[in-house]
């Protein structure tokens, strides 16, 4: 008798502590879904919670909410769990790592760019980056994919695939001619020189690209990548000036030069090769690599006074100005951090107008930032405006979309509302433009 009595008790015990234990995770999880769906809430209301470009999809029929996909990704709040399973909560924030859906132990995870709704304009390229026009390939940022470790790739494998079909009897001046000089286009030409190509690389503005744009103390993320003639590049986190100077260096030590601004005006497919028309001349070659940015131009106001010398669409040096009455349009990151640089680098009275009503898409430190910076009364913001004309000594605006007009005193303006996809450059060259309705572009094989 006293035998079964421990044993009931044990078994008493047991049960318990199972009741226990079972009890603290459901509590655990019901306090982790009420976290993440207070997350989603406040994403869908700051805009954050639509898609801009490449972004998770999550297979609720295959996910078991092992939450391997948040513990990967390297970005903050894009994905959290509500009921057991994945949920996106930032979609706008995900840069494309593609490190959630490496991760996912039952391959729940695609990668899509665009929505059902909103499309994205993306130049059609095939699995081995070459477009419509055989011998015409596109890699980086203007194929979608816009962090610096996938241009780097895309550069690398886009030359490696021209490679395999070059034809050596035609007679040009190159082999390759490659356009732009940013991540993935240095990427390429280093490739390029591994394979003892004869190439040319043309820059329109200076090395670095798109990134050279970037403010100066901007810091980007990257992760550890393989750049070729180099070996492993290993940077979680890296200003402007050191990245541009890693570049160089590692171009200076192979004999790599970059024609720098020098800007390609066409592209044209003769017979068996190509007609490549500059800004300072015309040269032949069997194949081209297009590695320029998505914004091929600023996004311009087209309002009076927009051409006059006080008027910039891109911050270099935040540190020469100082006690100046400065605009910055825009609400996007670049603005935001140009707009933080002078307002505490040099003692310069910063206004911040954009033409929403609140800020939407930009990361968490810059909402942070800014959100701090104008309580402190180091920024004004000024929402809902719109420039209408640009005069020497001020800047006029309207406010919300009304005949309210509000004059600054102004010395400097810049413009950094965003750029213009080179669409019609691309469409000259002949190369097909498609809009991606959330279509996938990692999606596992079933």
């Amino acid at each position: 008798m006293e035998t079964l009595i421990e044993n009931y008790t044990s078994y008493f015990f047991v049960l318990l502590f199972t009741a226990t234990i079972l009890v603290w995770y459901l509590r655990k999880h019901h306090i982790a879904s009420k976290i993440t769906i207070s997350k989603i809430e406040t994403a869908k209301k700051m805009g954050f919670h639509e898609p801009v470009s490449l972004h998770p999809v999550v297979d609720l029929n295959r996910c078991i909410g092992s939450g391997a996909c948040i513990t990967a990704c390297p970005e903050q709040d894009i994905l959290g769990i509500v009921n057991g399973q994945a949920q996106v909560i930032n979609a706008s924030r995900c840069v494309g790592h593609g490190a959630c859906f490496h991760a996912c132990p039952l391959n729940a995870i695609t990668l899509c760019i665009g929505t059902e709704k909103r499309g994205v304009d993306l130049p059609h390229v095939s699995q081995e980056f070459e477009t419509n026009i055989p011998g015409l390939y596109i890699a980086g940022e203007l194929g979608g994919m816009g962090l610096i470790k996938n241009a780097i790739e895309q550069g690398k494998q886009a030359v490696t695939f021209f490679t395999k079909k070059l034809n050596k009897q035609i007679k040009t001046d190159y082999d390759l001619v490659i356009v732009g000089a940013g991540p993935a286009g240095i990427s390429a030409s280093l490739t390029a020189a591994k394979n003892k190509l004869s190439f040319l690389t043309l820059e329109q503005d200076t090395i670095g690209g798109t990134v050279y744009n970037f403010p100066r103390a901007k810091l980007i993320m990257t992760s550890p990548v393989e750049l070729p003639m180099h070996g492993k590049l290993k940077m979680k986190e890296t200003s402007k000036p050191e990245l541009l100077g890693i570049w160089s260096s590692i171009l200076k030590e192979n004999n790599i030069s970059i024609n720098e601004n020098e800007k390609v005006e066409s592209i044209e497919r003769k017979k068996d090769l190509f007609e490549v028309k500059s800004s300072k001349g015309v040269y032949t070659s069997k194949g081209v690599i297009i590695a320029i940015g998505r914004r091929g131009s600023p996004r311009k106001l087209g309002v009076p006074g927009e051409g006059k010398e006080k008027v910039a669409y891109r911050l270099l040096e935040p540190e020469l100005i100082t006690n100046k009455k400065v605009l910055v349009v825009g609400g996007g990151d670049s603005a935001i951090e140009a707009a933080l640089m002078l307002c505490y680098e040099g003692d310069n009275k910063v206004t911040l107008s954009y033409r929403s009503d609140s800020f939407s898409r930009i990361k968490p430190r810059n909402l942070e930032n800014i959100t701090e910076a104008s309580a402190q009364n180091k920024v004004e913001i000024i929402f809902n405006s719109n420039v209408k004309e640009i005069l020497e000594d001020k800047v006029i605006l309207t406010i919300n979309n009304s005949d309210q007009l509000l004059e600054l005193e102004n010395d400097l303006v810049y413009i950094l509302a965003g750029g213009l996809l080179p669409t019609d450059f691309l469409q000259k060259t002949g190369i097909h433009i498609t809009k991606k309705f959330g279509e996938a572009v990692l999606k596992h094989e079933n």
